[in-house]
Order: C-alpha cells, then structure tokens, then sequence
C-alpha cells in the first residue's frame, strides 16, 4: 500500500493521493533545436511516457514550451535553474508544472513572484535536490552528502515557498549513491505529505543506470513510498519508458502489456533459447494485453514449470511446444515457432 501524499495536478494528470506511479522522462535534445525537441516529446509519449520535462536555459528556449504543447497530450515540465524570469515566462507560456530550486533564484521578492505566478495559473513547483549540489552550509553541517543534508535542503526549499502559502509542491532528493538515496526518500516519506518524485541520478549507462535504478526506485516503491519515478539513464530515453515500465510490471504496480518468464537454460536446452527469448520480447512490444508468455527450453519440464503462463512454447531438438496455462496444444517446427506463437497470441488478443 503506497503511503498517502498530497494530490498535485500536473496539467490533466494527478499525482500523489493514491494515483497511479507515473512514469518520467527529460528531453536530451539541444533547447535550440526546436523541431528535435517536439519530435522525441511525440516520441517519449508515444512510448509511454506519462511527464516529460525540458530544459529551458535561456529566454529563446521559452519557446519549446508552446511549440511541444501543441504536438502531445502529456503534461510539459520546464527545467530552470537560476533564473526566476525563465520560470515566470514558461508560467505565461503554459507549461504544466516548474522545476526550480527556490533558493537559488535569489532575494524573497523572487520567489513570491514565481510562487504567486504559479499558484494563479495552477502550476505545481518541483524542488529538485541532488546530492551534487547541496547548500554549503548543509554540506559544511553534514560533510557529506548524506540522506539527511539532502532531506534538510529539501525542506529548506520547501519554507520559501511555504512562507508565501504556497504548497503544491512536488519533491525529489536524488543521489548517485543507492543506498543514500533510498534512505533520503525513507526519511522524506515520514516528514512531509508532498508527492515524491524517485530516481537515481547520473546513473550511468542503459546496463548500469537500469540495475541502480530498479534497486533504488523498486525498493522505495515496495515500500509503498513514490508518485512518480524517472530512470535515469546516459541512452536514448525511450530506453528511459522501457525500464520505467518493465520496474513497475516487475513489482505489480502495473498490469498493461505482456511480461516474458524465460528459463535460464541449462544443460538439457538443445534450441537457441537465448535469440528466441529476445525475439519474443520484441514481438511483444506492440501488445497492450496483460499476458504472462513463457519462453522455455525443455519439453520435459518447460510446460510444468510455466503452468501458471497465459501462453508459451518449451524447446526441444528442431521443434518446441506450444501451450497455454501448462496444457499441451500442439508441436510446431522450430523455423515456425514466432509465427504460430505470435499468431496464437493475436488471436487471444484480438491485437
């Protein structure tokens, strides 16, 4: 059971309050290449990305905001770091919620305006900690960037704009180190009410990035703590959805789309298990129904094992098996073995 949070509009879509963990991404397009930026927002959404942010660095780049809005349906997060006045203009310009640090624009009059802007137009404010950019007299405080600095800044960042009422606040407190920041989080979860975005920062590579991440996102969300999670990974963020949504199926925080159970082969595999299992996983890809497929490779054991699977086929020399819930249908030949599994799964699916 996830621990109850504020509910924040972003845009069309809730967060926190018992909704659905929605998925993140950022855009990795330079901010001056408009074009390029809308065309992998369409096509982060069109992979299922439910928040997708941009960096906005300067006041050209105001202009991605409109220009995104008009190509997608998810809601549009702006990046900004230092400058106050990026914020009120991507406000003005209809984005649907603000990433930005108050206590790095400046003087109070700023952040009243920003906070003022923001609440007049029903723009939430993310306050992003990171354990790489800590205050320095929290980091001087601690000596480190240990998970209670980073929960010290976070409600640090929370008072300025608490000071002028406003609280539609979402908060993430990131750190490369996984074990700082599962226990940022956990400490977090039991101090404030705000919604929490999860994520591993700088977590390396699509191999690295995915297991730090599937760690430190997968056991804060067993925990029932996280409204919202991003994998950060150095790829393509499409890469980024896939391993969101494959760490959401894993835990049983999401149903859609099916889930591969393959054997680790062995001994007995006498059929290239290895290819085949990929080839099904990309087959699938398409498919929205909630499907458990087994992909075993031995006829002895493989129907037993998977009994529990919607569909699969279980490899033997030159030929497999195919069955559904551990009930033998049929032998098909090994050259036609993607074809009448997948054909069978259509006609389950209707897709």
């Amino acid at each position: 059971m996830h621990s109850q949070t504020n509910s924040v509009k972003i845009g069309t879509t809730a967060i926190g309050a018992g909704q659905p963990i929605r998925i993140q991404s950022m855009l990795n397009v330079p901010a001056e290449d408009i074009a390029g930026n809308v065309r992998q927002a369409k096509q982060l959404e069109a992979a299922g990305c439910e928040i997708v942010r941009v960096s906005v660095p300067n006041a050209q780049a105001v202009a991605l905001i409109d220009a995104i809005k008009q190509e997608i349906r998810i809601p549009l997060v702006a990046d900004i770091h230092f400058d106050y006045r990026l914020a009120l203009d991507c406000v003005a310009a209809g984005v649907d919620k603000i990433r930005i640090n108050p206590g790095n624009i400046g003087e109070d009059s700023r952040v009243k305006e920003v906070a003022q802007a923001c609440r007049s137009h029903g723009v939430p404010i993310r306050i992003g900690v990171n354990g790489g950019s800590l205050e320095k007299q929290i980091l001087a405080k601690y000596g480190s960037p240990c998970a209670a600095a980073l929960v010290e800044s976070a409600k640090y960042h929370c008072s300025l704009l608490e000071r002028f009422d406003f609280e539609d606040i979402v908060i993430s407190i990131k750190s490369s180190d996984v074990p700082t920041m599962i226990e940022a989080y956990r400490l977090m979860s039991r101090e404030c009410r705000y919604p929490l975005h999860l994520g591993v920062t700088e977590a390396g590579t699509a191999r690295m990035g995915l297991i730090k991440s599937a760690v430190g996102i997968g056991s804060l969300l067993c925990d029932g703590i996280g409204d919202t999670i991003r994998v950060s990974l150095t790829a393509d963020p499409v890469q980024e959805i896939r391993a969101a949504q494959d760490i959401l199926k894993a835990i049983g925080l999401r149903r859609e789309g099916p889930t591969v159970v393959s054997c680790p082969t062995c001994g007995r595999t006498q059929i290239d298990l290895i290819g085949l299992a990929n080839q099904v996983e990309e087959l699938l890809r398409p498919i929205k129904a909630p499907l458990k497929v087994a992909v075993m490779g031995c006829i002895v054991n493989g129907p037993g094992e998977a009994r529990e699977a919607d569909i699969g086929i279980a490899g033997g020399k030159g030929e497999a098996l195919l069955f559904k819930k551990g009930k033998i249908l049929r032998k098909i030949r090994e050259e036609d073995i993607l074809t009448e599994l997948m054909a069978e799964i259509h006609r389950m699916t209707g897709e």
